[in-house]
């Protein structure tokens, strides 16, 4: 089965777009899949600042992008568009980094107001990085995601339905796409 890094884009410890992303990764696990999660906040903040690309915490976090058959990328919405810190880690990556790869975007936000951030900010980002394959993403509203004693997850019926739909999607077009080998 394929390598999927799951990436969160949000600066919170105690953030739901971490939490979506990690309920995620355990049904791309229970699919086979093998899931390697990176909190860019986890990264060191001067290495993203100051644009170290050789700082070894972001060779490491290049290096499992680009040994990635796909990317989950989940992000919270703040101004109409997709976090900073994720913004700071993108601009470290090689411009094709994506390329080769199946590509799920994910936001989180408080209002459907900010529902197009993933067509309008993230998608064309990832096209111009190379991506072979970004499946259709999905805008979660906070209010759907419930964090439960223990740190897990209880989402919506309706939006559960939306994400096993999209997450189908991207199991689907990992299933086609041409493995990686290891060099």
């Amino acid at each position: 089965m394929a390598t999927v890094l799951s990436l969160s884009g949000s600066p919170s410890p105690t953030s739901r777009t971490a939490r979506l992303l990690r309920h995620l990764d355990a049904t791309l696990t229970a699919q086979g899949h093998e899931v390697i999660p990176l909190d860019v906040r986890t990264l060191p903040a001067e290495a993203l600042l100051r644009a170290d690309f050789g700082h070894p915490a972001i060779v490491r976090a290049t290096r499992l992008v680009e040994q990635a058959d796909g990317v989950v990328i989940g992000t919270p919405v703040y101004k109409a568009a997709y976090s900073g810190l994720l913004k700071s880690l993108l601009d470290l990556l090689p411009q094709y980094a994506l390329a080769g790869k199946t590509v799920l975007p994910l936001a989180t936000g408080g209002s459907t107001a900010h529902v197009l951030a993933i067509d309008y900010a993230l998608r064309p980002v990832l096209s111009s990085m190379g991506a072979s394959h970004i499946v259709q993403g999905w805008f979660v509203l906070d209010r759907d995601i419930t964090v439960q004693e223990g740190g897990g997850v209880h989402v919506a019926s309706g939006t559960r339905e939306a994400l096993d739909g999209v997450l189908g999607q991207f199991a689907a077009a990992l299933d086609r796409a041409p493995l990686r080998v290891a060099a």
